[in-house]
């Protein structure tokens, strides 16, 4: 199932979806604000048989961590920790081999309830891929590491041509490649389900769900939130410099030709339309634009089918 939207309409499509994604005028409630509610006993007797949640499962991989999301069949986030070392290939140290990703199998999470777990046959002819909110690629430090990115927990369904084959794994490939320039950069993914304006002057959210019965929710938009530090200069190496940004893609066929810039949003954006805080008002303040600090310049890998040779161009940003 691929979009067949030029590029300048989805560029609107995806403006005018994004126009009422103002963040509220007051920051989310700090961690010390939560009430712990085992310890209030009205909520207890209330809730004397069980708490109906939701209950967003805390996954914690070799090579990065997220927050399933019971209800979408999908993860709610998922974050990364990239370093030039992190991202390089492990060396041979057994038998099994070099990490390779032809070992590497889609299965399903058995750590979730049978209930609420994507199924491999969900994805079966539904015409969308099965999407890496962890890129394969980010997780070379052991097979293990690799392994766990082909779990369904880290997958979500998106457009192949054009999307995941494209587009989208070459703003994974300028993530990985910020390393060259930066000490750390911490990678988040965020599926989003943004409303649209109908011709009745009403904002809806639709959205596809796959399986059959139907059982995984296809997200109309996928965000990629960066935090990128460095030392400030050679004489302050424990002062850091703060890069921030965020890109919000829908889940269509993209052209190879769009600006990576032209999908820039505020990450207060991603936050309010996600429900979740990525980063500290004092972070957000502090972190330079991304694309200031460092070119927002996507490579485009292209391969002739005859010769198997890459063919390599860049897509610069306007």
């Amino acid at each position: 199932m691929y979009a067949t939207h030029h590029h300048h309409d989805n560029l609107k499509i995806l403006k005018q979806d994004l126009n009422i994604l103002h963040p509220p005028p007051h920051e989310f409630g700090h961690a010390e604000e939560k009430v712990e509610v085992s310890k209030d006993p009205s909520v207890r007797d209330v809730l004397k048989y069980g708490n109906p949640g939701p209950i967003a499962d805390a996954l914690v991989r070799k090579g990065y961590v997220a927050a399933y999301d019971r209800r979408l069949r999908h993860p709610a986030w998922t974050a990364e920790h990239l370093t030039a070392a992190s991202i390089a290939r492990a060396p041979t140290t057994d038998l099994s081999g070099p990490v390779d990703r032809g070992k590497s199998k889609f299965i399903e999470d058995e750590d979730l309830p049978i209930p609420f777990r994507a199924r491999l046959k969900d994805y079966f002819k539904s015409g969308y891929d099965r999407g890496h909110m962890v890129p394969a690629a980010d997780a070379k430090s052991s097979q293990e590491a690799m392994d766990e990115t082909f779990l369904l927990s880290n997958i979500a369904p998106q457009v192949g041509d054009g999307f995941n084959r494209h587009y989208w794994a070459y703003l994974e490939d300028w993530c990985r490649r910020l390393t060259g320039n930066f000490a750390d950069v911490y990678v988040f993914t965020v599926p989003l389900y943004l409303p649209r304006l109908g011709t009745d002057g009403k904002w809806r959210v639709t959205h596809e769900v796959i399986g059959s019965p139907p059982n995984v929710s296809v997200p109309t938009h996928f965000a990629k939130v960066v935090l990128t530090s460095r030392p400030s200069s050679p004489s302050t190496p424990d002062v850091l410099e703060l890069s921030a940004g965020a890109f919000v893609l829908p889940n269509a066929a993209i052209p190879d030709t769009a600006p990576m810039e032209s999908f820039m949003m505020p990450i207060e954006a991603v936050e309010h339309a996600a429900g979740i805080q990525l980063f500290s008002k004092a972070v957000k303040a502090a972190a330079k634009p991304i694309c200031a600090t460092t070119k927002c310049e996507l490579i485009i890998r292209k391969f002739d089918d005859a010769q198997k040779k890459p063919n390599l161009r860049r897509a610069v940003s306007a």
